[in-house]
């Protein structure tokens, strides 16, 4: 199906040059070809709401935003795609200029689009129900029969992390992270035992289940509201990217045009705060250097984003739950990657389920330094 599927697309994109695959995941295909993108969308996805998102992209208060399509939704081999100009994304070998700041402004001028004034009806943003989904993917694998997640060996010391920007989790060198999720490498749990490091179990059963196990902790220790569970309180509705990372930016026209963001997939109405909550978490984890996050948050605040309040605060208390949330949620999604054999645990996934760790060991965010 999915052969079929590449094969189709290319064929419908030849016109514009030579076919290139560029994701061929169950979930979604893209495939280029010259200036022009088709992406066939995850079948999970609603078409009514994919369709609203398109017109909102291609309306004009997004214009110099969201990068906007060429058309509406065409069936193809059963899935929906869309068409889409090309443009060049952040250089894998260049982190030092990834456009952090540029990624905050526009987080901030989508923020600031009125609503009222867009077609709809938009659909919620899928931030929150992204990490369900994830985290209900991982118990699901827990109890399949014989589940296995495997782990890569203990990074030496001094292990060295990847420098380009990638989608799966914000890379780079470690730095001092915030104080909330940050704590010894080995922390008290909830029930008086030491928390274990997931990164020193080792490979086998025994350590699965216990970097799975912590990280289902750590998801019970976050508000309802962040689990989907329940409406959040006081909910604001914005407009919202709600998978918002450096693999979302592209420069249009290519090669460099000015920055624009892509993916409308999660794109809705929902909390801002979950727009920050990637590089937040980045940040949080070591993953992401103080300077780029603080360019990000300048950014942002320069864009008078709403989702922070004034000032040079670097970790605003609106960021903690959402980026405890995608911590947890990405954690999550990499353990049921190495069980299916998608791919091994690597040290930035050591480095999620240690934070993990640490977040199991926290109160539910919901006082004070917590999002309410």
């Amino acid at each position: 199906m999915r052969a079929g599927l590449v094969d189709r697309l290319a064929e419908l994109s030849r016109g514009a040059g030579e076919p290139a695959v560029i994701v061929d995941r169950p979930d979604v295909t893209v495939v280029r070809s010259g200036g022009t993108v088709l992406k066939a969308h995850a079948p999970r996805l609603d078409p009514a709401a994919l369709a609203t998102r398109l017109r909102v992209a291609a309306h004009p208060l997004l214009a110099g935003i969201l990068l906007a399509p060429l058309g509406e939704l065409s069936p193809v081999e059963g899935r929906h795609v869309s068409r889409w100009p090309y443009g060049a994304p952040v250089a894998p070998d260049a982190p030092e200029a990834a456009p952090w700041r540029e990624a905050g402004h526009l987080a901030a001028r989508l923020h600031a689009v009125p609503v009222d004034r867009l077609p709809g009806p938009l659909p919620p943003m899928a931030g929150p129900a992204n990490a369900a989904r994830a985290v209900a993917a991982l118990r699901a694998t827990l109890t399949a029969p014989a589940p296995r997640i495997p782990a890569d060996p203990v990074p030496a010391p001094g292990r060295t992390r990847a420098s380009a920007p990638a989608a799966s989790a914000p890379p780079h060198a470690p730095t001092p992270a915030p104080q909330r999720l940050t704590a010894p490498e080995r922390v008290p749990a909830p029930n008086g035992t030491l928390a274990p490091d997931p990164a020193s179990a080792g490979p086998g059963p025994a350590a699965d289940r216990t970097a799975a196990a912590l990280v289902l902790r750590a998801w019970e220790r976050l508000p309802a509201w962040a689990r989907d569970d329940e409406p959040r309180a006081q909910p604001r509705s914005l407009l919202c990217h709600g998978d918002l990372h450096l693999g979302q930016l592209v420069r249009h026209p290519a090669p460099d045009g000015p920055w624009h963001l892509i993916d409308v997939d999660d794109l809705g109405l929902g909390e801002p705060a979950w727009d920050l909550a990637r590089p937040a978490a980045g940040y949080a984890t070591g993953l992401i250097p103080a300077a780029d996050w603080a360019a990000f948050l300048g950014g942002y605040r320069a864009g008078r984003g709403s989702a922070v309040a004034p000032g040079d605060d670097l970790w605003p208390p609106e960021v903690d739950v959402p980026a405890r949330t995608l911590t947890v949620q990405l954690a999550a999604r990499a353990l049921v990657d190495a069980a299916t054999g998608v791919r091994p645990l690597d040290d930035t996934d050591h480095d999620l389920l240690a934070a993990c760790a640490r977040i199991a060991a926290m109160g539910d965010g919901t006082g004070p330094g917590g999002a309410p």
